[in-house]
């Protein structure tokens, strides 16, 4: 069977230093749908890791293959129907709630499914909105679910999430949460979330990946990563959750 999404010694260089590598060698397989929760400290590069997969930022040596079918081979614009990126800041278009959700069947020409909308918006936590207000006007936390509405309509066989749930309250993240849960299970979409929110990886993941050094460190299942981390780094991360981490682009 082949592998979902395929990482293939990936590289990718820094902005400001021509040559120098934010990371190296990263080499990973997703082999079926799963959950897999992207940790390690601000700055290694999981953001960034996440729009290439997305085909947003350029792969500077090595391949992403998706269904064993490379980035490279395939139009980008399939590519990212396939595989969404939610971005911790979502942007919202101009316009409604609804044009902003109308977007995606309007640019892939695929029909606009509104009984879905109204299926996921309450499960969001998302029923007090009219879908004739201006987006520009919701909170950060219901723009990233907005944002998130918009991507699961597409369907995607890859879910890329930066962080979606840092900005809401328990309820609301529990709610998205669940929704992911069981859209993974019952679409077969796999979903890699970036989080600092260890008990949200330790419920929602199989697999953790483990940046660090440069590199992807740790690849593993969640239950053996937290209850016996391999490297001295990663030991130090999960021993430390209090530990409070300023926001840095990566």
């Amino acid at each position: 069977m082949n592998p979902v999404l395929e990482l293939q010694d990936v590289n990718k260089n820094r902005h400001d230093a021509e040559g120098v590598p934010l990371f190296s060698r990263v080499s990973a397989q997703i082999i079926e749908p799963s959950i897999v929760a992207l940790l390690g400290v601000s700055g290694q590069g999981k953001s960034t890791l996440l729009r290439m997969i997305a085909s947003l930022d350029k792969v500077d040596e090595g391949k992403i293959l998706l269904h064993n079918v490379s980035q490279r081979e395939m139009d980008p614009r399939q590519w990212r129907m396939k595989v969404c990126y939610v971005a911790q800041q979502s942007v919202m278009l101009q316009g409604s709630i609804e044009q902003n959700l109308r977007t995606v069947s309007q640019l892939h020409r695929i029909p606009y499914e509104d009984k879905l909308v109204q299926h996921l918006l309450p499960r969001l936590g998302l029923e007090h909105l009219e879908l004739s207000k201006n987006a520009d006007r919701l909170s950060g936390g219901e723009k990233q679910r907005v944002s998130l509405l918009r991507s699961l309509l597409l369907h995607p066989s890859v879910l890329l999430l930066d962080e979606i749930t840092a900005s809401l309250d328990r309820g609301s993240k529990e709610k998205v949460e669940q929704v992911l849960q069981e859209w993974c299970h019952q679409e077969g979409t796999t979903i890699i979330m970036v989080t600092h929110d260890f008990e949200q990886a330790r419920q929602m993941s199989k697999t953790v990946w483990f940046m660090g050094e440069g590199t992807l460190l740790e690849n593993s299942e969640t239950a053996a990563f937290f209850e016996n981390p391999s490297t001295e780094l990663a030991r130090s991360y999960i021993q430390s959750p209090l530990q409070k981490e300023q926001p840095c682009p990566s």
